[in-house]
């Protein structure tokens, strides 16, 4: 089976709880610290699996899927405590931020595990920037597996990034 069929259609309903629960006292600042400091080239820390197994979707250990999730998890514990807004759309956040348009190129030029080295990279730019943002728009980067659909998300990426430029 393609990993693409075992994306749920419903990402915001995983995204908003998980974000939630990483930023919750339900996690502990010592388990916060090891989930921030895994690499998706390695092996996960025990922490990960628990949190996997109980807040993840079915699948979520299929082909590069876990590593995806590796990173979305690892990100979202380095945006801490400021992590998912679904009102501040990725695009409009790089921007505000001034994130440079060559970098935000060679995201949405890049795949694989170049990709998920260079949103682990926004991450720790939109959190020096104490910087919250939709964690949908940055884990569909990762998730999504359909050619039009990623090439619409990174249309709506540019679109915010370069509206917000000009205002």
């Amino acid at each position: 089976m393609k990993d693409e069929a075992r994306i749920p259609d419903g990402l915001p309903q995983v995204i908003a709880p998980l974000a939630a629960f990483l930023g919750s006292a339900g996690l502990s600042n010592g388990d916060r610290a090891t989930l921030r400091r895994m690499h998706f080239n390695q092996q996960p820390p025990l922490g990960f699996y628990k949190l996997a197994l109980t807040r993840l979707p079915p699948g979520w250990d299929a082909g590069q899927l876990q590593r995806d999730w590796m990173v979305i998890v690892a990100g979202m514990c380095i945006m801490y405590p400021n992590i998912h807004r679904d009102d501040q759309p990725v695009g409009v956040e790089l921007a505000r931020a001034h994130y440079a348009e060559a970098r935000l190129e060679r995201l949405l030029a890049a795949n694989g595990d170049t990709r998920r080295t260079l949103v682990l990279r926004l991450t720790r730019f939109l959190a020096s920037r104490h910087s919250a943002c939709d964690w949908n728009d940055v884990a569909g980067l990762l998730l999504i597996r359909d050619p039009d659909k990623l090439e619409r998300l990174h249309r709506r990426i540019a679109s915010h990034f370069y509206a917000t430029q000009i205002q």
